[in-house]
C-alpha cells in the first residue's frame, strides 16, 4: 500500500487465509520483517494477535 495502511484494514497483501503473499520476497516491506513472532504479540490464537496489532496500531496513529 503505497501510502501506508489504515488502521484495522486488512493489508491487501493477505491472501485468503490471512497468509502474507509477500512472505520471503525481497519486496516484502521492512516494517513487516521487523514483526517477529513472540507470545506476547502472537497470544494463545488469532484474537489475540488481532487485538495486539490494533493497539499498536491505536498506540502509532498519527
Amino acid at each position: 500500500m503505497p501510502h501506508g495502511k489504515p488502521a484495522g484494514v486488512p493489508c491487501v497483501q493477505l491472501d485468503e487465509a490471512w497468509r502474507c503473499k509477500l512472505f520471503g520476497r525481497p519486496e516484502r516491506p521492512a516494517v513487516c520483517g521487523g514483526l517477529q513472532p513472540a507470545l506476547d504479540m502472537c497470544g494463545a490464537d488469532r484474537a489475540g494477535a488481532i487485538a495486539w496489532l490494533t493497539r499498536l496500531e491505536q498506540a502509532t496513529a498519527p
